[in-house]
């Protein structure tokens, strides 16, 4: 089964934590983020969403992030991480 994390409007600072937090409780599962309610993307959260696909891919699993809003995705190559187009559809 596909475990789904719905991402906040506010992705910062405060929310880095129990972000990272909730994702590791998922290890061991395919995961599918839903990024179409973000509004603010905030460095942190982006380097613990990059992390997590990075741990997924090693652990053989999928970390996919769907239906991500235009902020989400601008933000995302904003800050010169990989495409937010392949962050969206497949895994890490």
């Amino acid at each position: 089964m596909t475990a789904v994390v719905v991402l906040p409007a506010v992705l910062d600072i405060q929310q880095a934590a129990p972000l990272r937090e909730e994702l590791l409780a998922l290890r061991g599962q395919a995961v599918v983020v839903d990024g179409s309610a973000v509004d603010r993307l905030g460095a942190l959260c982006l380097q613990v969403l990059i992390s997590a696909q990075q741990t997924w891919a090693r652990d053989g699993l999928s970390l996919i992030i769907d239906q991500v809003s235009e902020a989400f995705a601008s933000q995302w190559n904003a800050f010169g991480a990989p495409d937010a187009a392949s962050a969206r559809g497949e895994a890490a």
